[in-house]
């Protein structure tokens, strides 16, 4: 494959295989591998998730152009600056937003926040469905050599769930639903059990909770459940229906934490908002390190979450399969070295 001819030397003009969206997906074996710009790092890619905001970028949320992807492992192959050298041939993630460094946003809240970022994959940035990308070596962190790849390109959804329960550490609740029994939903859950919440992961059907009670999570079908039953609800599932439903079942003046980006344009109802006092967090990127410690304790069996794995070049077959009801986690890597 394309991938793995590469020599990384000259002006990195070699062509490589990548998945590029230009209002429509498709497999390319052209594109240039990237320049660096100072700070950078060029990072070979090992292991990809597709998540539920690449699936929606396909159908046109947030205007995205450019290679997908931000859920990575991968090596470290050249950086522009000499002081980074410590950083070559190491196994890395990445945090995915790049701030500008100068916006009072910035300064304050974060890049994650910055009005002037770039967001690997999803805004401004190519992102790592390619056998090579960049990201400034700020947002590196190196991956525990107990943590195999297909542990380790669990690490950005992970770090996201783990920003709930920070989010809602303040909030005087012991019970939470999660609605989405999904690739995030299920982290979430996990994460908030082992925080010591009693936790009920809810879903539409039995079989997309079998594999939550398998994690030994309580589980409940949303059908089932009581209008104002919870405390604090999680709404992962990615679509507006499953927000109407967290809505219904949360209790008054209690907490919705919005998990999930899509693409709709269907009106949402949210006078229960405003009578019943219901207070709504937005949440969205965490902790790295925190997930990587996760990760190397294995108190998350992530394992179970593929139900595929793809070459890049199968990028179209993958995403279809990703997009199919019940399914999780769909991995890519640029050539397949296994009958996985």
């Amino acid at each position: 494959m394309f991938g793995k001819k590469l020599i990384l030397q000259g002006s990195l003009t070699i062509p490589m295989q990548a998945l590029r969206l230009d209002k429509s997906l498709s497999y390319r074996n052209d594109i240039s591998v990237p320049k660096l710009a100072a700070g950078d790092a060029l990072i070979e890619l090992s292991l990809a998730g597709i998540c539920a905001t690449d699936l929606e970028l396909v159908k046109g949320y947030a205007d995205f152009s450019g290679i997908l992807g931000h859920e990575f492992v991968g090596t470290v192959k050249a950086v522009a600056d000499d002081e980074h050298r410590n950083w070559l041939n190491r196994r890395v993630v990445g945090s995915i937003n790049i701030g500008c460094n100068a916006c009072e946003v910035c300064r304050r809240d974060g890049p994650e926040h910055c009005l002037n970022r770039k967001v690997l994959g999803i805004r401004g940035k190519d992102g790592v469905f390619a056998d090579y990308f960049s990201l400034p070596v700020a947002n590196l962190y190196a991956v525990p050599d107990a943590v195999p790849d297909q542990a380790a390109v669990f690490t950005e959804p992970l770090a996201a769930a783990l920003r709930v329960v920070k989010q809602i550490a303040a909030v005087p609740v012991t019970g939470v639903a999660v609605v989405g029994p999904g690739r995030l939903g299920l982290l979430i859950a996990k994460v908030l059990s082992l925080a010591g919440y009693q936790v009920t992961v809810v879903g539409r059907s039995v079989s997309s909770l079998a594999l939550p009670e398998q994690w030994q999570l309580t589980t409940d079908l949303i059908a089932e459940i009581p209008d104002n039953n919870f405390d604090c609800v999680v709404d992962a599932s990615g679509q507006a229906a499953g927000f109407a439903q967290a809505l219904r079942i949360v209790k008054p003046r209690g907490t919705l934490v919005l998990k999930s980006t899509f693409a709709a344009s269907a009106a949402l109802d949210l006078s229960k908002v405003v009578v019943y006092e219901i207070n709504i967090i937005g949440s969205r990127c965490g902790p790295f390190a925190d997930a990587l410690t996760l990760l190397a304790e294995g108190k998350l069996p992530v394992a179970t979450m593929i139900d595929g794995q793809y070459p890049l070049s199968g990028g179209l077959a993958a995403f279809a399969h990703a997009a199919q009801a019940g399914v999780r986690k769909i991995l890519l890597q640029p050539a397949l070295h296994s009958d996985y």
